[in-house]
C-alpha cells in the first residue's frame, strides 16, 4: 500500500513510513494547529509493545534472519548505514565510503567514538567479525549471508577503517548493510557462541536486552550512553524512555483489547478489522509502513508439474480475482499491486492488464495443456494425475484476512478444475515443507532494502539453499536471460542501467507468469496517540523508540 501524506484518511489518522507521530496528538489534547509542542510527561518511561508476530527463536538476526528477529534487533543493534526518506543511503556506524572503479573494493570509514554496551570498542575488527560470523556455515544465517554473499574479505586498515573486498561488483552492497540482519554485534558477545549470544545479543544501540521470557517479553532496558544515532534520528543522546517491555500476544483480538484498555501502548500486525475500528476508536493513531523488496505475491513452483506449464500458471491467475477478495477482506488498508516489488520502491513495475480475470481463458489453457478430463470431484486430469496444487500457508506470517483470502483462490481455481489444498502450518514447519519442495504454490515475503531482492529471489543460483536451509528462489525460476539481467544490474554503478535492467527483469517474470502479485507487504502498527517521536525505520520499515516519549 502506497504511503499515503500525513493528515486524515476518513476517520483514520494515517502516518507515512518515517513520519514521527506528533500529527495529531495536539488535536487529541485540544489543542490548535498553531500552539506550541506538546509538553512530555517524564514520569512515564516503559513503553509496552505487543506483537503477534511469530516469537523469534533467537534474538541474534544473523541467525536465520526473519522479520520478527528485525523488529526486536532494531531496539539495540545499528548497522553500518541507513537510508532517508528519500532512499539515499547515509551514515550510521560508517561515516563514508568509496568504491574502486571495477567495483570490487569497498572503503568504509567508521565512527571512532562508539563502544558496544559491554564495552567492546566498535572498530573495524568489529566489522569483520560481524561478516565472517554471517558467512560462517555454522551460525545457520540465511537473509544476511545472501546479503553479504560477494564480500569474500574484510581487511582491517585500521580501527577506523574496514575495506571490504568482493568476488564480483555489488551495486547493492551499502543497501544490504543497512539491514537489521547484517546489524553490527560486539565481538565479544559472538565469541560467547550460537545459544548464549542468542539469548542476548550486545549491540550499540540504545537499549540494551536486560531478559528474555519466552512466550512472554523481552525487557530492553535504556543505554545510557548511547552517542550513535542514524543521521536522520531526531535528537542526539540517550533515548527518552527507560525501558521497553516487548511483550508476546499472538491473538490479533487480544492485542487490540490490551491497546484500547491502555494495557499496552503500541501494537503489531493490527488486522483489518482492527485499522478500521481504530479510526473511530478515540487516541489511537496508525503508522503504515509497507516493506521494501518484494511485493505479496503468490509464487507457482515452476521446477514440476503443473506449473513448469506457462499455460497452466496462467490459468491459475486468470481464474482468481484478488481484486474482489482483497476489497472485501481489507477494509481498505491494503491496494493491489500487479509488481514483483514493492511500491516504495522507486524501480517497480507492473502491468495489469496481464492479471485479468477470465475464467472461460482459464478454462482454454487448461484445454491446451492437455488438463482435458475431470474426475467425479470436477477436478481436471491428465494421464491419469489430478491437477493439484499443494498451497501451505505461513499462520504466523498470513493474516486472517489473507488466508480467507487465499480460500477465495483456491474456491475460484475449483471452479476451472484446480484442487488446491491449502495446508496452513506454523513457521518452522512452513519452512520445513519448503525445504523439502514439498509445495505447488507459495506466499513468502521477502524483505530487502532496494531492487537487488529480484536477485536474491529470482536468480537461478539462489535455489542452493543458504546455512540455514533455506532458499530464496521459491518459484525456481531458472532462466539464463534473467541471470544475465540480475548480474548486469548487480555489477552496475550507473543507476540509470541498473534500474532498466530491473524493469526488463520484472516484465519477463510477468509476462511468463512466474507469480501473481496481491499487494505491498503489509506493516500496520497501532499506537496510544499520547506517544510521539514513533518512527519506522527508512530501511525495512522497522519501528524505532530512540525519540519515542509520552505525552501525557
Amino acid at each position: 500500500m502506497p504511503s499515503e501524506p500525513a493528515g486524515t484518511t476518513g476517520a483514520r489518522r494515517i502516518l507515512p513510513i518515517a513520519a514521527v507521530l506528533a500529527v495529531g496528538v495536539l488535536a487529541l489534547a485540544g489543542c490548535t494547529s498553531g500552539d506550541a509542542e506538546p509538553t512530555t510527561d517524564a514520569s512515564r518511561t516503559t513503553l509496552v509493545y505487543a506483537s503477534g508476530d511469530a516469537e523469534p527463536t533467537c534474538l541474534d538476526p544473523h541467525v536465520g534472519g526473519n522479520y520478527p528477529q528485525a523488529l526486536a534487533a532494531t531496539q539495540f543493534l545499528e548497522s553500518l548505514v541507513s537510508r532517508d526518506e528519500d532512499g539515499e543511503i547515509i551514515p550510521w556506524l560508517a561515516t563514508g565510503w568509496e568504491v574502486s572503479e571495477d567495483g570490487l573494493t569497498w572503503d568504509l570509514t567508521l565512527r571512532d567514538d562508539v563502544a558496544f554496551t559491554d564495552g567492546t570498542p566498535f572498530d573495524a575488527e568489529a566489522v569483520k567479525a560481524n561478516i565472517e560470523h554471517l558467512q560462517d556455515p555454522a551460525t545457520g544465517s540465511s537473509t544476511g549471508y545472501l546479503a553479504a554473499a560477494k564480500i569474500t574479505e574484510v581487511e582491517v586498515v585500521d580501527d577506523a577503517h574496514a575495506r571490504f573486498h568482493l568476488s564480483a561488483p555489488d551495486s547493492a552492497l551499502l543497501e544490504s548493510l543497512s539491514q537489521p540482519w547484517l546489524a553490527i554485534e560486539s565481538p565479544v558477545g559472538l565469541s560467547r557462541g550460537t545459544d548464549e549470544n542468542c539469548l542476548a545479543p550486545i549491540g550499540t544501540g540504545p537499549f540494551a536486552v536486560q531478559s528474555w521470557t519466552p512466550q512472554d517479553r523481552i525487557v530492553f532496558t535504556r543505554n545510557d550512553d548511547y552517542s550513535s544515532p542514524p543521521a536522520d534520528a531526531g535528537h542526539e543522546g540517550p533515548a527518552y524512555l527507560e525501558t521497553i517491555e516487548w511483550r508476546f500476544i499472538p491473538d490479533p483480538a487480544t492485542r487490540y483489547a490490551a491497546l484500547e484498555a491502555g494495557q499496552v501502548d503500541v501494537i503489531d500486525n493490527a488486522q483489518p478489522d482492527a485499522i478500521s475500528r481504530a479510526g473511530e476508536a478515540s487516541g489511537i493513531v496508525e503508522l503504515d509502513a509497507p516493506r521494501p523488496g518484494a511485493s505479496n505475491r503468490i509464487e507457482f513452483n515452476g521446477s514440476k508439474a503443473p506449473f513448469d506449464d506457462e499455460r497452466v500458471r496462467e490459468a491459475f491467475v486468470r481464474a482468481v480475482d484478488p481484486d474482489a477478495g482483497i476489497q472485501a477482506l481489507f477494509f481498505d488498508t491494503a491496494e493491489r499491486s500487479y509488481s514483483p516489488l514493492s511500491s516504495v520502491e522507486p524501480t517497480s513495475v507492473g502491468d495489469a492488464d496481464l492479471f485479468t480475470v477470465d475464467p472461460d481463458e482459464a478454462d482454454a489453457l487448461l484445454d491446451e495443456a492437455g488438463w482435458t478430463d475431470r474426475d467425479d470431484d470436477g477436478v481436471r486430469t491428465k494421464g491419469g494425475v489430478r491437477l493439484t496444487a499443494v498451497f501451505p500457508i505461513s499462520t504466523n506470517q498470513s493474516t486472517a484476512a489473507e488466508q480467507s483470502l487465499f480460500e477465495q483462490f483456491a474456491a475460484s481455481a475449483g471452479e476451472v478444475g484446480f484442487d488446491v489444498q491449502l495446508q496452513p502450518l506454523d513457521l518452522s514447519s512452513w519452512y520445513g515443507a519448503l525445504a523439502a519442495h514439498e509445495y505447488d504454490l507459495v506466499s513468502a515475503p521477502y524483505t530487502k532494502v532496494g531492487p537487488d531482492v529480484l536477485r536474491i529471489v529470482y536468480h537461478s543460483d539462489s535455489m542452493t539453499p543458504a546455512p540455514s536451509g533455506y532458499f530464496a528462489n521459491l518459484a525456481q525460476v531458472d532462466d539464463p536471460e534473467i541471470d544475465a539481467l540480475l548480474d548486469e544490474a548487480s555489477a552496475s554503478q550507473d543507476a540509470d542501467a541498473r534500474a532498466a535492467a530491473y524493469a526488463d527483469v520484472q516484465e519477463r517474470l510477468l509476462e511468463t507468469y512466474r507469480l501473481l502479485p496481491l499487494y505491498d507487504q503489509q506493516n500496520h502498527f497501532l499506537l496510544t496517540a499520547d506517544l510521539e517521536g514513533v518512527r519506522a525505520m527508512p530501511t525495512v520499515s522497522t519501528p524505532t523508540f530512540l525519540d519515542a516519549r509520552f505525552t501525557s
